[in-house]
């Protein structure tokens, strides 16, 4: 089915914060921040959320605290692919809602859940996009309908807007080997569409800016780019009341199993850890659903019977189930061939809890001097590191431990004064 924007008019006035009207004195007007939360809506039936949502779902949070008589929201709906705008008052009960959800360590009602959402998604129906009072900045931060240039452009050109987009990485390009099928493909069209329309660019690290700029025919020249590292801070991410963790000392590797996570050196590590060491052995918590071309890792997972009770498959799970298993590990394990950025990281650390990655570029710009750092195909050093932080009074932890009092997190606060800069500075040019 063709995705359509909607053409029709209906003027309506933007409003101004004093704040913004003294800093746009002489008659400019503030530039309209249109969120795309297209994403969030296309994953309202999934209880657990990805990166990516997480990300969509604080810029709604952080834009609304921000700028909330200058934002407005906008999707392509699941529901037949339409874009419009949305209305305000139902985003906020739909973002209260989707957060009550990851939070939810109870029993659901899979009925009554479902028709929630779908009562959400009626009152977020799509709806005509107002004539422009002013310019406009059409902010996207996942890769939701990216593939679909021709969607893009009428979008933009029903808004009137300068577009803004959020790069998450360009693994699909520069390692398609660990794309699913038609992966490539899919990520090259995302990446011509903002090569085509831009106006500026977002990269969640410096090595993900690296990484495109190779793949943009018109280059980074005559768009505004800005490098803004992700927080670790969300308040939304807390523990709350009790959970069950493993007895034992474990490990947790928090990502969604795919071929690039590597998962295969830690169960082939474990295996070994369990011959040698057998009950005595660590817990390996896995935290993430499956993905795609695994068979590998699912035949180990599913007939590697040394392995039942040593490796646990948690799935998906609630944010609280996450950050409890989290705190009570003796590390996170992250032994991924490429990241773009590497959430899991930042947010262990800033729980204060030990990190054992892979030795690659992005998990060094945003890691520091913090984490244990190994290479991916190093499955000996990985044993030897992981046998030690097993220890009860592991003095490679306590080291750790030590430089994670010196670390300093990356902070939503932090980047949103990125963000917002860059949008002022792209409004200004607006009037240039």
């Amino acid at each position: 089915m063709a995705l359509k924007p909607f053409k029709a008019p209906g003027a309506r006035m933007a409003l101004r914060s004093k704040r913004e009207s003294r800093r746009f004195a002489g008659g400019q007007r503030p530039a309209e921040v249109i969120l795309d939360i297209s994403r969030l809506l296309s994953r309202s039936f999934h209880a657990a959320p990805t990166g990516i949502d997480r990300v969509e779902f604080t810029y709604a949070r952080e834009l609304l605290e921000r700028m909330p008589e200058r934002l407005a929201f906008a999707a392509v709906h699941p529901a037949g692919g339409y874009y419009g705008r949305l209305k305000d008052a139902a985003v906020r009960q739909f973002l209260a809602f989707t957060a009550a959800r990851w939070r939810n360590t109870g029993p659901v009602d899979e009925k009554e859940s479902k028709a929630a959402v779908i009562r959400h998604l009626i009152a977020l129906r799509p709806r005509p996009v107002p004539v422009a009072q002013g310019p406009r900045l059409y902010l996207q931060v996942s890769p939701h309908h990216l593939d679909d240039a021709e969607q893009v452009g009428a979008i933009l050109r029903a808004e009137g807007a300068k577009f803004v987009t959020l790069v998450h990485d360009v693994i699909p390009l520069t390692h398609p080997e660990f794309a699913r099928p038609q992966g490539a493909e899919e990520h090259l069209k995302r990446v011509r569409t903002i090569d085509r329309y831009a106006d500026g660019i977002i990269g969640n690290s410096q090595a993900t800016i690296d990484a495109l700029a190779p793949h943009l025919k018109r280059g980074l020249d005559g768009r505004v780019i800005r490098v803004a590292h992700f927080g670790a801070d969300a308040p939304d991410m807390v523990v709350e009341g009790g959970h069950d963790v493993p007895g034992r000392p474990y490990f947790v590797y928090i990502s969604t199993i795919e071929p690039r996570k590597n998962h295969l050196l830690l169960l082939n590590i474990w295996r070994r850890l369990v011959e040698k060491l057998g009950d005595e052995a660590p817990v390996l918590v896995l935290i993430g659903r499956r993905g795609w071309e695994n068979e590998n890792v699912v035949d180990m997972l599913e007939r590697a019977q040394i392995l039942r009770g040593h490796v646990i498959e948690a799935g998906s799970v609630p944010d609280n189930r996450m950050n409890a298993l989290v705190a009570g590990a003796r590390a996170m394990l992250m032994p991924s061939f490429e990241e773009g950025y590497g959430m899991p990281v930042i947010e262990t650390l800033s729980a204060g809890v030990p990190v054992i990655c892979s030795d690659i570029v992005a998990h060094r710009e945003v890691g520091g001097d913090a984490p244990d750092y190994l290479d991916p195909l190093d499955g000996l050093g990985w044993l030897r590191a992981i046998e030690a932080y097993a220890e009860p009074d592991s003095p490679e932890r306590a080291a750790q431990l030590a430089r994670i009092a010196g670390w300093r997190a990356p902070t939503w606060g932090a980047y949103f004064e990125i963000i917002t800069d860059m949008l002022e500075e792209m409004t200004a040019s607006a009037f240039a």
